[in-house]
This record gives C-alpha cells, structure tokens and sequence, in this order.
C-alpha cells in the first residue's frame, strides 16, 4: 500500500480518549524493544513517525497513528523487560486488556516475536490471551534479516510451536531493515479489515 499520509493522533490511558470516527483499528503487541516502532516505521515508509529507542518500555501509552485517513495503528506498551516499577506494569497491563476488550473498532492484533528467540512466556500470555477473547491475531517475525535465510522455516515452526498457533492465524516473516514481508503484512490487514486497498 502506498502511504501518503500518517501521524500520530492521541496517546491515550482510558476508553474515553480512543478515537471514536468508526475508522478499523490494528494494534501492534510485543514485548518490550522487539522492534514494533520500527514495524510501524516501515510499514508506512517513514523514518521516525514511531520513536524507537534501545531503552525498553518507551512506549508508556497507548500511541493512535492514523494512515491515510482510513485506518489506525495502536502502538500498546511493550510487556516484558521494561525497567519500571510493578506497579506501573500492572497499570499498563490494564490499560492494554481494557483496550483489547473494548477497542469498539478494533479488527486485528499484530504479535511482533522476534525470529532469533523463541517466542518468550509473555509473548505466550499474550497469543493465548488474544485467543481467548477471539481477537484476530496475526503473529509477525521480525529480524529475519539476521538470520540465514536457510534456516527460516526452522525459526518459523518454533514460533508457530511455541505459541501454538491456531491454523487460521497468519505468520509473517518480516524484516524492517530490508522491508522482506512489508506487502504480506499490508494485505493480510486489508483482509482484517475488509478493504481491497492499493497494494
């Protein structure tokens, strides 16, 4: 999909602040510092619209990008390794299941794993919880770029393994250095959503 439009609209803590336009929503789950500000930065050809950072746990809210006018990125706080207080990550893991469970227009979650590592015990959590709620997921793997490409399917099957994925949930290899499963990604969304868009 060609993007010619993308910004961040709100950073939101509660329902009341979701944006409420009726546009479909996708958000983007991961543990802390897998690269899904990247994912967003690449995806919509941007350099910097979603700040990443090597420190984990920079994103504290819940980020609203609307692209294009006609869908919305939610970039949810990373779970995970964030150096914060306990209390501060139960607030956020609130924040994330209220959002998950009331998100009106929400239409998928992404699950960014990172395709080096088996998926840890909190990216488990996650795709079950996710399955549990009947949220369409789609789990993506990035940083295929550092690994042979010989040996994806093997990484893949443990992903797919480890998180016990049901059959009707995509996997996407994705790179965000090389853009490797960019399209994949795009139209898989199109699918969630409803929309043929411009691939």
């Amino acid at each position: 999909m060609k993007v010619n439009n993308a910004e961040i609209v709100i950073s939101a803590v509660k329902p009341e602040q979701y944006p409420d336009d009726g546009l479909p929503q996708i958000a983007l789950a991961g543990r802390s510092n897998v690269g899904k500000s990247s994912f967003i930065n690449k995806m919509i050809n941007r350099k910097a619209l979603a700040r990443t950072s090597s420190k984990p746990g920079k994103t504290q809210l819940l980020n609203f990008y609307i692209i294009n006018e006609m869908l919305y990125f939610v970039d949810v706080p990373g779970y995970g390794y964030a150096k914060v207080s306990k209390s501060e990550r139960a607030a956020w893991g609130k924040m994330i299941e209220t959002y998950i469970k009331k998100g009106q227009h929400l239409k998928l979650v992404i699950l960014i794993v990172d395709l080096r590592h088996p998926p840890s015990n909190d990216d488990v959590m996650m795709y079950d919880f996710l399955k549990h709620y009947n949220i369409p997921t789609m789990v993506v793997a990035t940083k295929a770029d550092k690994i042979p490409k010989g040996k994806w399917q093997k990484h893949l099957k443990v992903v797919k393994e480890t998180l016990e994925m049901v059959k009707e949930d995509p996997l996407v290899l994705f790179s965000s250095d090389t853009g490797l499963g960019k399209d994949e990604a795009w139209s898989t969304i199109f699918r969630y959503i409803g929309e043929k868009g411009e691939q």
